[in-house]
């Protein structure tokens, strides 16, 4: 999943370094829609402003984590 979502988001923010310790901070506002409204619709859950936070996009594996979040059964 990790790879999969890694090839989506380089293809949406060809200029963000996916591998930041801290990706939330290369991210502007657009960013973080692109990430949001892309994910939603690969995934088919979803993710509002209030998943946008720090913690939730605070590195590739932490933007996994809140996929297979809401992937899983509440």
């Amino acid at each position: 999943m990790k790879s999969h979502i890694r090839n989506i988001l380089q293809d949406m923010l060809p200029l963000v370094d996916l591998d930041a310790d801290f990706l939330f901070t290369e991210l502007d506002s657009l960013g973080v829609t692109t990430i949001l409204m892309t994910l939603s619709a690969e995934y088919g859950i979803e993710l509002t402003a209030n998943d946008a936070t720090p913690k939730n996009l605070k590195n590739l594996d932490n933007i996994v984590a809140m996929v297979k979040n809401k992937l899983s059964p509440q």
